[in-house]
């Protein structure tokens, strides 16, 4: 599509956020507060542009997905204005019966498929919406230089109500801020966004911060290992091996950072046939360019490296082979803390993240711990001082 007559041109990467431990308070005063506050989405994040009937649809990555969402498209074209470009999440939700509606990541995932068919036959059956939280550009005019203040007034002037396009709620008092935190979740949101009122647009900066109820980080998939109890003529994974790219370092380097290893014996027959496609043959200069292709020699890559063969009073003796994958899928997983560059105990899979490019998965996402001084529960204790 040509989005010529509009202002801000594709392709814009969405502002950021950073966790945080807790809803920040409220400071300044009625007429500037600090933050606006909003709930958290867990759908599919979507810079949409509009320029006359043409409706553009970018992913996170700027990557165009209106074909997959014709009945956004649609919904567009009825509810935004002729020119546009408003940045928002798009979801689905899903009612059982007897129970609550709440928003379906699974659902939405579906639609992420190569046939037209299909993703037509979805959009009528199980059509999505989308949730607006700023606007970029209207009329003839960016709004991206301007204070999230302003944005939010031009968004009111929209009037969006639904019932698939739709205005995100949002509040300037941290105690409601709050209560959405503890109460919406219930619905699939994934926690509340707190963003700086007097901010503007930041493309691909962690600009906000977020606020989740758990500790989840989308990390990339870069190889597996067999299960104890697998065999040549059935095959089961036993875990996958998960990475971080380290954009400190002289040159961007995908960390091992720790392990998703609880399956049942038939989802680990599943992945083994499912990632075989990505398996990196032994020997081919694809395997030498693999990002953990020296895991075996200790004086391999970097002294900061991690690398899944590291030796320790726990791993004496093991096999710790693996078969490595092209690290290009990106899976969400649940984690307690950290423990310097990796995960302290095993990783719990969530879902697969096909909206995600691998090289975003940094440990800029990851939640800073709230710092403490062990001195203050154990006084003199050696290295407290």
């Amino acid at each position: 599509m040509t989005t010529d007559h509009l202002p801000v041109q594709p392709p814009v990467r969405p502002m950021l956020a950073k966790s945080v431990a807790s809803v920040p308070a409220q400071s300044g005063s009625d007429d500037a507060p600090a933050y606006v506050y909003e709930p958290k989405w867990d759908g599919f994040r979507a810079i949409v542009y509009r320029d006359g009937d043409e409706v553009r649809i970018d992913s996170r990555n700027a990557k165009p997905m209106d074909r997959y969402f014709p009945d956004v498209v649609a919904a567009v074209r009825e509810a935004l204005p002729e020119r546009c470009v408003v940045d928002g999440e798009i979801v689905i939700a899903r009612a059982p019966e007897g129970g609550a509606a709440h928003l379906d990541f699974d659902l939405l995932s579906q639609r992420i498929h190569p046939a037209a068919s299909r993703v037509t036959m979805l959009a009528e059956t199980t059509p999505a919406a989308l949730v607006v939280f700023d606007v970029l550009a209207l009329g003839g005019d960016s709004l991206m230089e301007r204070p999230l203040t302003e944005r939010l007034e031009a968004l009111d002037g929209l009037g969006l109500t639904g019932p698939l396009v739709f205005a995100t709620p949002r509040t300037l008092d941290a105690t409601v801020a709050a209560e959405w935190f503890a109460s919406f979740e219930g619905a699939g949101l994934d926690g509340v966004v707190a963003k700086p009122a007097d901010g503007p647009y930041a493309p691909n900066k962690r600009a906000m911060l977020k606020i989740k109820h758990a500790r989840t980080a989308d990390v990339v998939l870069a190889g597996y290992r067999l299960h104890k109890t697998s065999t040549p003529e059935q095959p089961l994974l036993g875990s996958l091996l998960l990475g971080l790219w380290d954009d400190a370092a002289p040159a961007p380097r995908l960390q091992f950072v720790g392990v998703a290893a609880s399956f049942s014996a038939g989802r680990r027959a599943e992945l083994v046939a499912e990632l075989a496609p990505l398996v990196v043959e032994p020997g081919t200069p694809e395997a030498d360019a693999h990002p953990w292709h020296g895991w075996a020699d200790p004086a391999a890559g970097e002294p900061n490296d991690r690398l899944p063969g590291a030796q320790s009073r726990w791993s004496a003796g093991k096999d710790l082979s693996f078969t490595p994958l092209r690290p290009e899928r990106v899976l969400e997983v649940g984690y307690d803390h950290m423990e310097g560059s990796r995960f302290r105990h095993t990783a719990q899979f969530k879902r697969w993240r096909p909206d995600r490019e691998p090289a975003s998965c940094t440990y800029e996402q990851l939640e800073e711990p709230v710092r403490f001084d062990l001195g203050e529960l154990l006084p003199g204790a050696p290295g407290t001082a």
